[in-house]
């Protein structure tokens, strides 16, 4: 059983999507890129070899990427989280914040794939605020200015892409 208060909420189409990325990384991803490696060691002098130095930062922003994916796919809820009006990761929120009104995601931007809408981690300043709130919740948060940002709940939807 996931535990859903530290699961990543994901659609099935998100999950699909991430799953897919990370299995072409680890596979045909990192054989593509080991024969850069070894075409470019080829050529000789490593030390002014641009394509070998090239492909070796290529190499370690794809194993990033790979951590990353597999990190977000090891804790994973997938669906929607309960329609309780509860604010957590995988709704759409609308809230009052300093007196305009905000439509945004609350969780990753994996989560909202195409979609055009804005997207907030649960990390962020406003996301920590919000987080475990119901519709209706008033709360503030400090902005990185040291400012008191006044924030008012006012809908928590699951996010359906």
């Amino acid at each position: 059983m996931t535990d859903t208060t530290a699961a990543t909420w994901l659609t099935q189409e998100a999950y699909d999507r991430l799953s897919t990325e990370l299995e072409r990384l680890k596979g045909e991803g990192r054989t593509e890129i080991a024969q850069r490696i070894a075409a470019a060691r080829d050529e000789g002098d490593l030390k002014e070899n641009g394509g070998y130095h090239a492909a070796r930062e290529e190499q370690a922003k794809q194993e990033a990427r790979i951590r990353e994916l597999e990190a977000k796919l090891r804790n994973v809820q997938i669906g929607t989280p309960p329609d309780d009006g509860i604010v957590e990761p995988g709704m759409v929120v609308t809230a009052v914040v300093a007196g305009d009104e905000m439509v945004f995601l609350l969780g990753s931007r994996e989560i909202a794939g195409g979609a055009d809408i804005e997207v907030f981690s649960p990390t962020s300043p406003l996301g920590a605020a919000i987080l475990g709130k119901s519709v209706g919740d008033s709360t503030a948060y400090t902005a990185p200015n040291g400012r008191e940002i006044p924030v008012q709940v006012v809908a928590a939807k699951p996010f359906d892409a």
